[in-house]
């Protein structure tokens, strides 16, 4: 694996395409890069700052982004596949149409994100910050999403199903139809305080 870059900014820079195969940043900001369509295989970001970076298109698979902050970005198109992207935040930034599939989200801060219609499938999202997203119509399937902060979060028309939900509490969400498995309709049962025999 290349040694690290540490703490070298990057700015205005066309990164467009560009393969990022197993490369390591460290402390590395990135404002107003171009990683449209870029690739990033096995890439290693650690407490990373982007602000204004382009990541329409772009595709990431086994990468991780650790402690990262992502400020007013656009990933439109962006697909991750078993990303990690522990401790990292989203502020104001363009998540639609969004894929994530596999890795670790746990502890990311989405709060008030619009992820309507947006795919996550069997990701691991503990503890993630959801308070006040727009999920609506989105597929949410398979993931843990086990002590989650879910306050004020808009559900409706979303697909739960196989996702871990008891951290939801029905009350506070918008949920019409949303889609849940017979399992975790019980969970949700419990949580509004009926009692199953």
């Amino acid at each position: 694996m290349p040694e690290p870059t540490e703490d070298v900014t990057y700015r205005d820079e066309d990164w467009y395409a560009e393969e990022l195969v197993e490369r390591q940043f460290v402390r590395c900001s990135f404002f107003h890069v171009d990683l449209t369509e870029a690739i990033s295989q096995g890439a290693v970001f650690t407490e990373c700052v982007f602000g204004n970076v382009a990541f329409n298109a772009s595709r990431h698979t086994d990468s991780a982004f650790t402690r990262c902050t992502f400020k007013r970005c656009n990933l439109f198109e962006a697909e991750f596949i078993g990303c990690k992207l522990v401790g990292s935040s989203f502020d104001q930034c363009d998540l639609r149409p969004l894929r994530i599939s596999g890795g670790d989200w746990s502890f990311v801060a989405l709060p008030g994100a619009d992820l309507r219609g947006v795919r996550i499938t069997d990701v691991r999202m503990r503890e993630v910050d959801l308070t006040g997203v727009n999920l609506t119509g989105a597929t949410v399937t398979g993931v843990d999403l086990s002590g989650a902060q879910l306050h004020s979060s808009r559900l409706a028309g979303a697909d739960l199903r196989g996702s871990d939900l008891t951290a939801l509490d029905p009350v506070v969400v918008e949920r019409a139809g949303a889609i849940i498995d017979a399992e975790q309709a019980i969970v949700v049962a419990q949580a509004l305080g009926f009692e199953l025999r």
